[in-house]
């Protein structure tokens, strides 16, 4: 998968961004969905009926089906609502197979990944699957930014 921030027209529900492209979101997305979760509906439709508790970081005055889910912030504000948030730790064993977390890259930028079981090299942290702009990845990367997020969703 190539990083691509590009907007895209997407059908709804379930819809998807080209399969060869995509950004950090599109991963939670795409994991979640394997599991029966479609975040696109569900982030539109909470964001329907509660959209002022939403970040107003793009100048929006409606939803956007194409497009909320896909935005980190957005994902963090719904995992919250569901009640998904845990405390943000720097002791690794927090941080569990499944666990969404996000990060500050600096200023607005915001980064969003999912622990796997798969351990580091020195068998002491879980890997993370991301997209930081080379497209999807596994690695060891867990405390290299500044954690701003912390979630075990179970829909």
């Amino acid at each position: 998968m190539t990083y691509d921030p590009s907007y895209f027209s997407i059908p709804y529900p379930n819809g998807d961004v080209p399969s060869d492209k995509g950004v950090c979101t599109d991963v939670v997305i795409r994991a979640y969905r394997k599991l029966g979760v479609d975040l696109q509906k569900a982030v539109h439709e909470d964001m329907k009926t509660n959209f002022n508790v939403y970040p107003k970081l793009w100048g929006l005055k409606t939803t956007d089906k194409n497009i909320d889910h896909r935005r980190v912030p957005n994902l963090m504000t719904y995992f919250k609502r569901q009640g998904a948030e845990l405390p943000i730790s720097l002791k690794v064993n927090d941080y569990i197979p499944g666990d969404i977390v996000c990060w500050n890259l600096g200023g607005v930028i915001t980064h969003i990944g999912i622990v796997v079981n798969i351990k580091s090299k020195d068998g002491k942290r879980f890997l993370i699957v991301h997209n930081i702009g080379r497209g999807q990845v596994l690695e060891d990367c867990l405390f290299d930014f500044k954690i701003i997020g912390h979630y075990r969703f179970n829909d």
